[in-house]
């Protein structure tokens, strides 16, 4: 497949990733993205195990280290404002070792800046068809063939849908809903997470290294909800109502969530699907195996997803070698969701204090080392459950 002309739709992480390995193989790569632009800002994101490894190869490893969050502290508060319990950030986090948490839009800046040079992006226009014979039609531009078009446009992906069909085949739902958006930063935190926990509702606060603002997650348990995704207004509501009587720093947060720029909301959903690869179609990262927010393990996978998926092409290996490398991977990944979640979003007020009893008791109990182990060992083992192969170049 030397010189095939592939087209990547997306080009948030994992779409640039798979961008810069085609290119590396040698593949003529053109990528459209239905952002006018290359998407800034975003929530903090951890790269964990084989992705790291990945990252080295890319030579990023180092400017993504420079650009870490460098989060100390995570201090939970009751309602009135009190701190009742402090952990060390990594943790809170379930970071090991070399982790590193970045900004998403930093990331991503990160991965376009290495592929912009040989790369062609088309910015404001997305896909509206896919023929047998290659053929894609555009919202905008002229239709093009293309031997070989790559979904990497996220959980809702527009790709799989033309592709492989509509969403709700695919999609289980894990019953929350996040949201996240930038707010005012008056709680003067510094590299630190503030955290508010009620029964089956969740705020965290945080302002990372280098950032004057701060970022306001909302996250709760809800049956599912009806919305419009193109009514931002309407998802401000059902945050708001969703939050409404939760006491600290609450309804200030609210208030400036309503007049918020880059206002985010959606489930805390996966994507399954028995095959990734239909005829010219393929998809990596959330478009074919979303493993969530609740993972801590979305962005590891996508970029281990575009090294895989472009040094199979490249091997020979295709698309059934992609998934035979990636399967055991994605599913050992998936697996840390629901109950992540759980411990993310609690569902009772018994549970709630027993969880803080614990954290104020983790620093002194003797079997630290092995309580340690079950808040971050599991996400280790399954970032590094997969052995990345050397592709030849």
């Amino acid at each position: 497949m030397t010189n095939t002309n592939i087209l990547i739709s997306g080009a948030s992480i994992a779409g640039t990733a798979t961008a810069y390995w085609l290119r590396r193989h040698g593949y003529t790569v053109t990528v459209v993205e239905r952002a006018p632009a290359i998407r800034e800002g975003g929530y903090k994101v951890d790269m964990r195990g084989a992705a790291l490894e990945v990252i080295e190869r890319m030579g990023l490893l180092e400017a993504a280290r420079a650009r870490s969050t460098d989060m100390r502290i995570a201090t939970h508060y009751d309602a009135k404002g009190r701190a009742v319990a402090t952990m060390d950030a990594d943790l809170f986090g379930g970071r090991m070792g070399d982790d590193v948490e970045i900004m998403r839009g930093d990331l991503n800046e990160l991965l376009y800046d290495l592929t912009r040079e040989d790369v062609e992006y088309i910015f404001d226009d997305s896909i509206t068809g896919i023929a047998e014979d290659g053929t894609v039609t555009f919202e905008r531009s002229e239709s093009r063939t293309f031997d070989l078009v790559i979904g990497a446009d996220g959980a809702h992906s527009n790709t799989r849908r033309i592709a492989f069909g509509e969403e709700s085949q695919y999609a289980r739902d894990l019953g929350y809903y996040v949201s996240i958006c930038t707010v005012p930063n008056t709680l003067g935190l510094d590299r630190e997470e503030a955290v508010h926990a009620a029964p089956g509702r969740t705020v965290n606060v945080y302002s990372t290294r280098q950032d004057t603002s701060a970022k306001a997650l909302f996250m709760w348990s809800s049956e599912p909800l009806a919305y419009d995704h193109r009514d931002t207004a309407g998802q401000k509501e059902l945050v708001a109502r969703a939050m409404a009587g939760t006491d600290w720093e609450v309804p200030a947060l609210l208030d400036a969530m309503r007049g918020a720029k880059d206002f985010y909301f959606d489930s805390i959903s996966q994507i399954h699907m028995d095959r990734w690869s239909n005829g010219r179609v393929v998809l990596v990262g959330d478009a074919g195996y979303c493993a969530s927010p609740a993972s801590g393990q979305g962005t590891s996978v996508a970029l281990v997803g575009a090294y895989v998926l472009a040094g199979e092409l490249a091997a020979g290996g295709g698309l059934d070698g992609y998934e035979r490398e990636m399967r055991a991977f994605v599913d050992a990944n998936q697996a840390l969701a629901p109950a992540n979640v759980k411990g993310m979003v609690i569902g009772s007020r018994a549970a709630l204090w027993f969880q803080l009893k614990m954290i104020k008791l983790l620093p002194h109990l003797p079997g630290r080392d092995r309580m340690i182990d079950r808040i971050a060992g599991a996400i280790h083992r399954a970032a590094t459950a997969i052995t990345l192969k050397n592709y030849p170049e």
